[in-house]
């Protein structure tokens, strides 16, 4: 028995579950960071300098994350990008989140345990990216800073992204944030767990026979917080 080709999917049907990706990916973002800081074997670039900062000011990591966030937003200003509900739901959901697992989850204790909670950490991480990059809702401000400045610069993506991150671990490694085994491998296998689970999490297009994935800048900068 042949089917037809795919009926296209009502844009009042797809909305409700990008919503649910958008928010759901960037819940298990904040708690997926949160499993990397208990596991004290280092953590993602970007929160290795949120670390380092609550460590020198008493405020909670995830209030630091936040905080850092809009002021990486404001520096969209000058590079003319346009921030998306995604852009303004990173900067007030991921860093709740985190500070909501960190008080539900201890330390972990046991270099079992602590592998355990890193690489549950990493995949759950690279899950949170798929689902909320997929509904194209805008990408997050540390990853529109990266891209704003490759436009504006000229310099590749790659160089810029290494450049900012290598900036953000030094600060953070100073201030004293966790840098370990955890963060070199975060590094190298966010990007293709990253990449398959925005194919598994893809939202079915209106036109139907294609689907809405993060486009090539969001892609080539995936999400370090």
């Amino acid at each position: 028995m042949s089917t037809g080709p795919t009926a296209p999917v009502p844009a009042s049907k797809r909305l409700p579950r990008r919503l649910t990706q958008l928010y759901g990916g960037l819940l298990l973002y904040g708690a997926s960071s949160a499993l990397l800081v208990r596991s004290g074997l280092g953590l993602e670039p970007w929160n290795v300098l949120h670390q380092g900062l609550a460590e020198r000011t008493g405020v909670s990591m995830g209030v630091v994350l936040t905080v850092v966030g809009a002021l990486v937003l404001l520096l969209w200003i000058p590079l003319r990008q346009r921030p998306g509900l995604g852009t303004v739901s990173n900067v007030l959901v991921i860093g709740a989140a985190m500070d909501a697992t960190l008080a539900g989850v201890p330390d972990a204790h046991g270099w079992a345990a602590r592998g355990a909670f890193l690489v549950a950490g990493i995949v759950l991480n690279g899950a949170a990216t798929g689902l909320y990059i997929a509904t194209r809702f805008g990408p997050g401000p540390r990853d529109g800073l990266m891209t704003g400045l490759n436009r504006r610069t000229g310099a590749s993506v790659r160089l810029v992204r290494t450049a900012v991150e290598i900036t953000v671990v030094a600060t953070g490694f100073a201030l004293g944030g966790t840098v370990g085994v955890g963060t070199l491998l975060y590094a190298v296998t966010i990007g293709p767990l990253a990449q398959l689970f925005l194919r598994v999490f893809a939202v079915p297009a209106a036109s139907g026979g294609s689907t809405v994935v993060a486009g090539g800048q969001p892609r080539a900068a995936i999400l370090r917080r």
